[in-house]
């Protein structure tokens, strides 16, 4: 399943992003799951908390992808 999600701003860091998209409970629980590297950046493990993200990039983790559209 695909979630579109508004970027709002010029950027959004990847563990706020799993936490606004409620793909995480917590901010805890998205640090954890990028530590561990099950969260994907475009294809590619990202172990970044804080990676900035852009419109037009995609976040996958626990089988669903966040496409980032410009707000």
């Amino acid at each position: 399943m695909t979630i579109r999600f508004a970027v709002r701003g010029e950027y959004i860091q990847l563990d706020q992003l799993l936490k606004a998209s409620g793909l995480c409970e917590s901010g805890g629980a998205a640090h954890a799951a990028i530590a561990e590297g099950r969260v994907l950046v475009d294809g590619a493990v990202d172990t970044r908390k804080r990676a900035k993200l852009h419109p037009g990039q995609k976040v996958s983790f626990a089988g669903e992808v966040v496409e980032l559209l410009a707000a």
